[in-house]
């Protein structure tokens, strides 16, 4: 077996490679879910709200929904459109 030089031309190429994946990674974890539409637990988790809220929001309009049979989705856009919208910027 025959020893194999690194240099450090290797060693960097080698960190960007690494780099690239751990952000697509971290992008795929905190970016946009895989699924277009989403269920009451995940939209509870995804906003950190209780059930009750995530009715309340429901009731009066702010979040859009579906439902089918007795399951609710919402989609993940329109989601994300809500909170866009109502941003409260400050001003100082």
């Amino acid at each position: 077996m025959g020893a194999t030089i690194i240099t450090t031309e290797d060693l960097y190429e080698f960190k960007m490679e690494l780099l690239d994946e751990i952000k697509q990674l971290i992008q795929a974890h905190h970016g946009q879910p895989s699924k277009k539409w989403l269920k009451s637990p995940e939209v509870r988790e995804l906003l950190g709200i209780s059930p009750g809220t995530l009715q309340n929001l429901r009731i009066n309009g702010t979040i859009p929904y579906t439902k089918v049979g007795g399951v609710l989705y919402y989609e993940y856009t329109e989601i994300m459109e809500v909170l866009e919208k109502n941003r409260i910027h400050n001003k100082f």
